[in-house]
């Protein structure tokens, strides 16, 4: 009973650190913002945690920190590992192969999701006749073009489309993507989860 209540506790303790550390990873993302003492404490609370991902040269492209995600990843397994043995007082390795099966899944679904509203917003932007040369939406291309370069050039096999036609097959191909991925995750899932041992 103690060790439940302890397990169900480190549960509820990981999810609210992980909470403050998606504060923190949004804090960063808007400069001007300053919230003094409380920003402080935030800061010392969970950057050690985040710094130990920020240093793994894995996370990280010339553009982009991926590390905030995989440190949210982990702290979302331990949470799973901690609510498992707090309601089922065992843990097999099928069980331990599918949370890092998740995990992973969850960290690569973020990141498709985040593309997609960027190729969505993309295609608003064009369509409606936006100011194509505004910063975000060359910041947004930036993201975007390097991947739809790679989908189109599979796709249609070298030969040149429209930017539109690009961004529309690109968006698809995201959306079959992320379905296909998400359930073939869930049914590799299930299967390491029945694992006996």
């Amino acid at each position: 009973m103690i060790l439940t209540t302890l397990l169900r506790i480190l549960g509820a303790l990981s999810s609210l650190y992980m909470v403050l550390c998606s504060l923190r990873v949004f804090m960063t993302w808007i400069p001007g913002i300053h919230l003094g003492r409380a920003e402080r404490i935030l800061a010392a609370l969970v950057d050690p945690f985040l710094d130990i991902f920020s240093r793994i040269k894995l996370f990280r492209t010339e553009r982009f920190d991926f590390s905030p995600i995989a440190a949210l990843a982990v702290l979302s397994v331990l949470n799973r590992v901690f609510s498992a043995l707090a309601y089922s007082g065992r843990i097999s390795l099928g069980f331990i192969l599918g949370l890092l099966l998740g995990a992973a899944w969850s960290a690569l679904s973020f990141v498709l999701s985040f593309l997609l509203a960027c190729a969505l917003l993309r295609i608003i932007a064009f369509m409606a006749g936006w100011n194509t040369l505004h910063p975000i939406w060359l910041v947004i291309d930036s993201i975007l073009n390097p991947l739809l370069f790679r989908i189109n050039r599979i796709l249609y096999r070298g030969r040149a489309v429209q930017y539109r036609q690009g961004l529309f097959t690109g968006l698809v191909a995201l959306i079959l993507l992320r379905m296909a991925g998400g359930a073939l995750v869930g049914i590799l899932n299930r299967l390491l989860i029945s694992l006996p041992f």
